[in-house]
């Protein structure tokens, strides 16, 4: 067995060595903003079970919600009650080490492509999500646009062709295009 390796103990405190980056006594940048979002979120999903059909017997409709809803209520309180009592990490910044110009950059890609898929439809919008993001990635723009483009010719292939899922065809006769394939692979259906 390897002298150095040290496993994945328990400690007394609560505290394990598994513990991701070595933080279980620490509070890294964001962390207390983000549980205290999760709380929120907890709260209007408890007020929204309410909205089912209350929790006037056992057998109704909303006692199953609002028991969930609750428990994830009285969780997050424990949870920021500790998260609050943890001193921050030092050196550390939400920008470099939590949130890079790169994640920001993929939500960005993916608020864009949420709203620009039924416009302009499935491949042309995912066509540009692959290889706009693989490029961010720090390929050049011929891989960028070979893995790009090839993985949407899977894809579509997959989905579109084995499976018959409707996407949003958009800018490109998608339709047409499908009639010509399966004229040439066994004829329509």
């Amino acid at each position: 067995m390897d002298p150095n390796f040290r496993g994945d103990t328990d400690h007394h405190d609560g505290t394990s060595d598994a513990t991701p980056g070595g933080y279980a006594k620490q509070r890294r940048p964001g962390e207390l903003v983000f549980t205290f979002f999760l709380l929120g979120a907890s709260v209007v999903l408890l007020n929204e079970a309410f909205g089912i059909s209350g929790f006037g017997k056992l057998s109704a409709p909303g006692t199953v919600p609002v028991v969930t809803a609750a428990i994830m209520v009285v969780c997050m309180l424990i949870v920021v009650a500790q998260t609050v009592r943890l001193p921050k990490v030092a050196g550390e910044t939400l920008a470099r080490d939590i949130l890079p110009w790169r994640v920001l950059a993929f939500v960005g890609f993916l608020v864009a492509y949420a709203l620009a898929v039924r416009p302009l439809g499935f491949l042309p919008t995912t066509a540009l999500f692959l290889v706009l993001g693989i490029r961010l990635l720090g390929r050049g723009w011929v891989f960028s646009a070979g893995v790009g483009l090839g993985a949407l010719v899977c894809i579509w292939i997959v989905f579109r062709i084995v499976f018959t899922v409707l996407m949003p065809a958009g800018i490109v006769p998608e339709a047409e295009l499908v009639h010509l394939i399966r004229n040439l692979f066994g004829g329509a259906r």
